[in-house]
């Protein structure tokens, strides 16, 4: 005799500490728990990555950036409290997984999600719109409140035993935590900082720069990620350095049409032009120049690399402050 077809769940995996007792949740119930963790500019695998280990599995890193961007061009139910458009992101990351899942004989998709947990993303309502609408809204499962939900079709078809599993709610993490502490679960990441469309800071660059261009694009949204940020009168983008690090990578993120700014033989800043005229240029070198290890009233030089000569610009020092009401905050 033949053996029964093991049950194959594909999980959204987090790698929070919902997703791993979800997961481990239908592990003790024998399945073939398979994880997918979905990567934008936003959020990466390694959290995922680093909390399969727990599981004894490895995450697939899925990169969804293309139609993710897309869908934060216009996001149908909108943003939250921040530029995070989270019943729309959970709707397309089901889709995706879906698709995975019937292109592999799956049987069934999973995720942490607790119902009441998050307000807005995670009430009843919002978890019924992001089933209907990812197009697999009979076959996805949320293991740790499955209890105060309708059954779905693995429940149903006993794929899965309704009865083992749980039916939490509410923005308590102490049951979870009391579950983990069962399971010798003692290491896990903490509920937020998973997603930068939730960072207040990156929030708001990302706004400024979704109201001054025409579309996201993958390296434009890079850089929103380091330095200071300044819009200038012309329309440039400039981006100073904070620290050694952040100048490196700012250096290595620059394009060629760009122009990179820093004071001869002066500690200080790396700064990225992105766009703008001359005028802009000029206010560029005098910012770089304000923050770095300058003296006010001083006269220093201001390096450009923009193609071959470098070029350079006469500027003097002046403090910092002078310069806030360009800042993106």
């Amino acid at each position: 005799m033949t053996e029964p077809k093991r049950v194959i769940a594909y999980g959204i995996f987090s790698g929070g500490l919902d997703s791993i007792l979800s997961a481990r949740l239908l592990l003790d119930q024998g399945l073939n728990v398979r994880l997918i963790t979905f990567v934008t500019p936003f959020f990466s695998a390694r959290r995922g990555q680093e909390s399969a280990r727990l599981l004894g599995l490895a995450t697939r890193p899925v990169d969804i950036t293309r139609p993710h961007l897309a869908m934060m061009q216009n996001p149908k139910h909108g943003f939250g409290r921040f530029m995070n458009p989270c019943i729309d992101c959970h709707a397309l990351m089901f889709n995706q997984a879906g698709q995975i899942m019937e292109a592999e004989g799956g049987d069934f998709l999973f995720s942490g999600e607790v119902l009441g947990q998050r307000p807005m993303s995670q009430n009843l309502q919002a978890l019924g719109i992001v089933a209907k609408e990812s197009g697999y809204a009979h076959r996805i499962l949320r293991p740790l409140s499955a209890l105060r939900l309708a059954p779905t079709s693995a429940e149903e078809a006993g794929l899965v035993d309704r009865e083992r599993l749980l039916g939490l709610s509410g923005r308590s993490r102490k049951p979870q935590m009391a579950l983990a502490e069962s399971y010798g679960i003692s290491e896990y990441p903490s509920p937020a900082g998973g997603c930068l469309l939730t960072d207040p800071s990156f929030s708001a660059r990302l706004k400024e720069l979704q109201a001054m261009s025409q579309g996201f694009k993958s390296h434009e949204i890079e850089m929103l990620k380091w330095g200071r940020h300044f819009r200038l009168p012309a329309g440039g983008r400039l981006v100073v350095g904070r620290k050694k690090s952040e100048n490196e990578v700012l250096e290595r993120l620059a394009r060629p049409e760009d122009r990179v700014l820093f004071v001869k033989d002066i500690p200080g800043p790396v700064s990225v032009l992105v766009g703008g005229d001359e005028s802009d240029l000029d206010l560029a070198a005098a910012i770089t120049t304000a923050y770095s290890d300058t003296d006010p009233g001083g006269s220093y030089e201001v390096r450009v690399l923009h193609g071959d000569p470098i070029t350079s610009i006469a500027t003097s020092g002046g403090p910092k402050g002078q310069y806030a009401e360009l800042m993106i905050r």
